[in-house]
């Protein structure tokens, strides 16, 4: 993923760096994780065609008992979940840990596609329930990509 993405950034009175945040329309704190986040924002939706209204941030979920954020939700045309993006901060590495935490995550959304991204490095992986496997996908998908494989049976 670039950084040519421009996000937009504001200092408050109290010297808080916050950025506005497009899906929630509303400005938050500048954190590493949520530059992260903003970043991934709008690389899908600028770069590869994703519609912001179909885009869920920190979409809470129902994990035994526990509620649970996902960082970022993708939905398809018909409001089902597509995608769960896990962001963390750059220092971060994409571990076994973190994959687990997005598999965590899918026992309850049931996506195709998982994200995994600290900004430095993304790893996109295509699940397939039936195996119970994780395919390592050349790159993230584009908007049209994931529409046409909406109707391939996982």
């Amino acid at each position: 993923m670039d950084n040519a993405v421009d996000i937009q950034v504001r200092e408050t009175a109290n010297e808080r760096r916050e950025v506005l945040d497009p899906v929630r329309r509303r400005w938050v704190a500048l954190t590493p994780e949520e530059w992260v986040r903003q970043n991934v924002i709008l690389h899908l939706t600028q770069r590869l065609g994703y519609p912001k209204e179909l885009l869920s941030v920190e979409c809470a979920i129902t994990l035994n008992g526990l509620t649970r954020r996902c960082d970022i939700v993708v939905y398809n045309q018909q409001m089902q979940p597509v995608m769960i993006v896990e962001c963390k901060q750059p220092e971060v590495a994409l571990t076994q840990r973190v994959a687990d935490q997005a598999c965590r995550y899918n026992l309850v959304l049931g996506v195709p596609y998982l994200l995994l991204t600290n900004g430095r490095k993304s790893l996109c992986l295509r699940v397939d329930t039936t195996s119970k496997t994780l395919t390592t996908m050349p790159s993230i998908p584009s908007w049209e990509e994931l529409e046409v494989k909406k109707n391939v049976k996982i």
